[in-house]
């Protein structure tokens, strides 16, 4: 198995269930591949697994700020007078525990259900309608990877 220092491309952490540490050179190799793959692509889908709802949160929010995407936001926050806040997202998930965050640049949403049994990480897939030799998912990043 490839050692967390050893990493160096994108392939190395298709597969893993768990995101790994990763030093300093490894994270910013990985950022700059990662950086060119998503420049081919049109819109985007992220999977967060974590250990909380508030962590799951964090990671998107830290991911999006990071890529200058529009935030996504909870059901319910893009009708006009609902003040949905990521707080209220983390509601969803209220009885605590391990969960999954799936968020849509397609539909401008994103969703947080209790997931047991799923490792810790971020995962991108990238969609191009054009292009789609360049569609793909990658990670899973460490949660803090955009942070």
């Amino acid at each position: 198995m490839t050692s967390p220092a050893s990493l160096s491309s994108l392939a190395e952490l298709c597969g893993l269930r768990t995101a790994p540490e990763l030093p300093a050179a490894a994270r910013q190799a990985l950022r700059s591949e990662l950086n060119q793959r998503l420049a081919a692509c049109e819109w985007f889908t992220v999977g967060v697994m974590a250990p909380s709802a508030s962590l799951a949160v964090a990671s998107l929010r830290a991911c999006e700020n990071a890529l200058g995407w529009q935030p996504l936001q909870a059901p319910g926050s893009e009708t006009p007078g609902h003040a949905a806040s990521d707080a209220n997202a983390a509601d969803l998930a209220a009885e605590g525990g391990p969960v999954f965050l799936k968020g849509n640049q397609r539909t401008g949403l994103f969703l947080v259900r209790l997931e047991a049994g799923l490792g810790s990480g971020l995962l991108i897939t990238g969609h191009n309608s054009v292009a789609p030799e360049a569609e793909d998912t990658w990670g899973p990043f460490p949660l803090d990877f955009f942070a």
